[in-house]
Parts: C-alpha cells; sequence; structure tokens
C-alpha cells in the first residue's frame, strides 16, 4: 500500500480523504487493487477497481512519468478488465487512456463534470436520514448494482452523512469548509435532483460556516443546467464510458457517481 500511495500522491488522488483511510482502501477491500512493481519494490504504476453488483467499476489506471508507453497501463487494465461482465469507468483527458478503453469495448456516451459552487442559497425539498439499508436499496437501483459494503464502509468515514427523499439519495462527505456529493440517485432524473440539492441545503444549513461543494454529473443530467444557472462553475471534465450492457444498468440521467468510488 505505501508503494501505491506513493503514486496516489504523485498524481494528487488523495486530496480530502483523511489519512489511512482513502478509496485505495475500499478498492482492496471490495474490488481489485494491483500493484506493478519495480525490482526494488517500488511501484511502475497501479490499478483499481470497485464492484456495483454485475458491474464492474474501473476506478484507477495510473502510471509512473518514467513508465509511460512502457506496457504497464495495458497489462494492468488486462487483468483489471478481463471477463465479460458489465464495464463503467471515467477516462481522463488522455487520448492514450480513452484508446485504451475503447478496445476494451468501452465507449465515450458523455462528459462528467466535475462542478463547484457554493452550498448556501441552494434550495431543495425536504430530506431525512434513513436506515442505510434503504439508502442502499435506492442506490442499486440507480446505480447498476448492489454494494452495501462499500457503503457501509464510505458510510462510517468521518464527516459522511447520506439523505432521502424517499424516492431519491444523496450521501455528503463534509471535510473543512468542503462538502462533497456523491453517491446519489433516483428512481427518476428529478427525483435524484432533488435528492442532491435536499442534501447540500440540508448540510449547509447545519454547518457553522460557509461550505463549497463539489459534485461529479454526468452532462446529460438535469443537475448541471440546475447548478450552471446558479452560478456553479466547471472546474475540470472526464469522460463518462460504459460498454453496452453497463448502460442498460447505469443510468447517467438519474445517477450522480462519488468522484473516487463511482
Amino acid at each position: 500500500m505505501p508503494a501505491v500511495r506513493a503514486i496516489a500522491e504523485k498524481f494528487g488522488l488523495l486530496h480530502g480523504w483523511p489519512p489511512g483511510r482513502d478509496f485505495l482502501d475500499a478498492e482492496r477491500a471490495f474490488g481489485t487493487l494491483l500493484l506493478a512493481p519495480t525490482a526494488d519494490g517500488q511501484a511502475r504504476g497501479f490499478g483499481g477497481t470497485l464492484r456495483r453488483g454485475p458491474v464492474t467499476h474501473l476506478g484507477d489506471l495510473f502510471v509512473a512519468a518514467e513508465h509511460q508507453s512502457s506496457g504497464v497501463g495495458r497489462a494492468l487494465l488486462a487483468e483489471l478488465l478481463k471477463g465479460d461482465e458489465p464495464k463503467v469507468t471515467f477516462a481522463s483527458s488522455d487520448p492514450r487512456a480513452m484508446s485504451l478503453y475503447i478496445r476494451y469495448g468501452l465507449r465515450p456516451w458523455c462528459p462528467l463534470l466535475y462542478l463547484t459552487g457554493p452550498a448556501a442559497g441552494v434550495a431543495g425539498p425536504a430530506v431525512r436520514e434513513a436506515r442505510l439499508d434503504d439508502v442502499a436499496d435506492l442506490d442499486a437501483l440507480a446505480g447498476g448494482g448492489a454494494r452495501p459494503e462499500t457503503l457501509a464502509w464510505f458510510a462510517a468515514t468521518p464527516g459522511v452523512t447520506w439523505h432521502t427523499t424517499g424516492s431519491g439519495y444523496a450521501f455528503a462527505r463534509v471535510s473543512g469548509d468542503v462538502v462533497v456529493i456523491g453517491p446519489a440517485g433516483g428512481a427518476t432524473p428529478r427525483d435524484c435532483a432533488e435528492a442532491v440539492l435536499g442534501a447540500i441545503s440540508r448540510v449547509s444549513g447545519a454547518a457553522t460556516a460557509p461550505l463549497s461543494a463539489r459534485i461529479a454529473v454526468p452532462g446529460v443530467h438535469p443537475l448541471v443546467s440546475s447548478l450552471i444557472e446558479a452560478g456553479w462553475r466547471i472546474g475540470d471534465l472526464d469522460t463518462f464510458m460504459a460498454d453496452d450492457d453497463a448502460l442498460s444498468l447505469v443510468r447517467p440521467d438519474r445517477y450522480v457517481p462519488h468522484p473516487d468510488l463511482g
């Protein structure tokens, strides 16, 4: 794990996670985490997946700069994406990575927009905290498959709360003056949007100081226009990629992933 985290730190992947408890632990516990080592025990690169029922979410594929274009990424991906189960990933703007994913049957479907804005002033319907089992059922319907163990692990992370309208849900994690939203979903796009807005409003109202909010939203989701009109900005973007089997299970118009957990 120290070798994996050394690569992750180089790419700035662990920002916002508490020391000793981050998404790499979740990949190791609830998916697959692979290391491509050097002869002296350091890392050339690593890759990780998480499972949502039948769906494999490729969360990470990172190769140290000095080992890029050496076949390390292809070797990791061949192991991580073997099998014929549905697959999804969020591809960066690196054209080499996208080309590699396409060779494994994934297609670019829509942008994944990383939006930031003030949590204060976001209006949403009333939400309530619910049993984690109830939220997990909604997550399975919106996200393509059940992952109760992963959600329970995330729920135990400091600062995490979960909220529901009954037909939609949203997780929120407050760390310092930032709240990260996701995963979230609903029976319909509107159900998902209302749960997200309600969660932001509730968390902001309970905070003792103004919060900045972050969320990763598929470009086809109705939240995009709502948040942009409210003054939020696009800080970065990836490409939501999926094979045909996964897209029949994961609906990007009614699902908001967690940026690191999918």
